[in-house]
């Protein structure tokens, strides 16, 4: 057995697309929101959410995984967190296998990843991944505008069709009617949040975090899914009338402050706590976090009964505060996507925030973390 140290410097890429810049999220007391009405409630079971950024927490998680049944050549690839912004910072990776080992970056948007190959007579094929990270809650103030230092050709990246997040069609004909009437960049990202909220559901029967494909979504009319699928098809829809915007991979680390069951994990055992979020870039804000897939998963799973209005007690809060924020009990990944893992011969991801093996009988269910065998803990360093 070899173990290996290794510190991780996410912030080193000079391209742009390979680096996570800085937003300029702002702490204050309050956050107020432009144009929106929310019914005010003082009914007992009215919730509290109202993440507000000023205390970095400190958690090393850790990516445990065990080829059950090796065949041939067996290859393991283990997303790295690589963003560092305001809200996160990336520190230093360990990793310890029986196999050769090393860091690597994916070609296009630089996300860090640990790949490792082992021999093929190795019977019991392991690697063990901890990596420590920072985070801190994250909340826009609406109040406050500033310069902002992003590149128009950085912005348009931002904008542009990836293989699962078309930007012309359906999905563009849709952006265009859900933001008629809006005419700066912020009204038509809060008429795509809101058509979200109002037009799709969170499917707890789609395997993982869903595939992203919004195309298929919105030609079938089947507008249920998870996160990758939700959260996509928001970011595809703000690409698609010209708004910067990103999906950010990775993964729940903790359970929520506020005592939203749904939207924390079991530090303990974190599997199935992979989340992707969203961001938008707004002109005068920077990069702003969004996450309407969290309000459906709110409305759909926090109690037995589906909550049908995001005007509920319980979900208010949530609605309200994911439009432009978010809770640091999660950590990030990266924001890549069609990423083609090093030395695989099998297909690009549409998005990489689950490990991934390959063996002779070809590519493992990234889903399937028992039969796959991994497991991921996380633990939070207080002292």
């Amino acid at each position: 057995m070899t173990t290996v140290h290794t510190g991780v410097q996410a912030a080193a890429c000079a391209d742009s697309r390979r680096t996570f810049l800085k937003n300029t999220a702002a702490a204050l007391a309050t956050v107020a929101y432009p144009a929106i009405n929310f019914a005010q409630t003082t009914a007992p079971a009215e919730r509290r959410f109202a993440p507000l950024p000023g205390n970095w927490r400190t958690f090393e998680v850790t990516t445990r995984v065990d080829i059950a049944k090796p065949q041939g050549s067996t290859r393991v690839w283990l997303p790295v967190p690589s963003v560092n912004s305001d809200w996160q910072k990336s520190l230093e990776s360990s990793y310890a296998s029986n196999g050769k080992a090393r860091l690597e970056d994916d070609d296009t948007y630089g996300a860090r990843m640990l790949y490792v190959e082992f021999a093929e007579g190795e019977a019991q094929p392991y690697v063990e991944l901890t990596s420590r990270i920072q985070t801190q809650n994250r909340a826009q103030d609406w109040t406050r505008q500033m310069a902002t230092s992003e590149s128009a050709a950085d912005l348009k990246y931002w904008t542009q069709p990836t293989s699962l997040l078309p930007t012309d069609g359906i999905v563009r004909k849709t952006a265009q009617e859900a933001t008629r009437g809006a005419s700066t960049d912020a009204e038509k990202a809060r008429k795509l949040y809101d058509w979200i909220v109002d037009n799709t559901f969170r499917d707890p029967k789609v395997r993982g975090c869903g595939e992203g494909d919004i195309k298929t979504m919105l030609e079938t009319g089947n507008l249920g899914g998870k996160c990758a699928d939700l959260n996509a098809l928001f970011v595809g829809l703000c690409r698609s009338v010209g708004i910067p915007a990103r999906d950010v991979y990775g993964l729940r680390v903790a359970p929520s402050a506020f005592g939203y069951r749904e939207l924390g994990g079991n530090s303990a055992s974190l599997k199935g706590a992979q989340h992707c979020r969203a961001e938008v870039f707004l002109k005068g804000y920077g990069w702003v976090g969004m996450d309407p897939a969290d309000v459906a998963k709110v409305m759909r799973q926090e109690t037995p009964e589906w909550i049908k209005s995001p005007q509920s007690a319980l979900v208010a809060p949530v609605y309200k505060n994911l439009f432009g924020g978010w809770e640091g009990n999660w950590m990030a990944y990266n924001v890549a996507h069609d990423v083609a893992l090093p030395h695989s011969a099998g297909p690009r991801l549409g998005f990489f925030m689950y490990p991934a093996a390959e063996t002779a009988a070809g590519r493992l269910d990234s889903y399937a973390p028992d039969a796959f065998k991994y497991q991921i803990s996380a633990r939070e360093i207080t002292a």
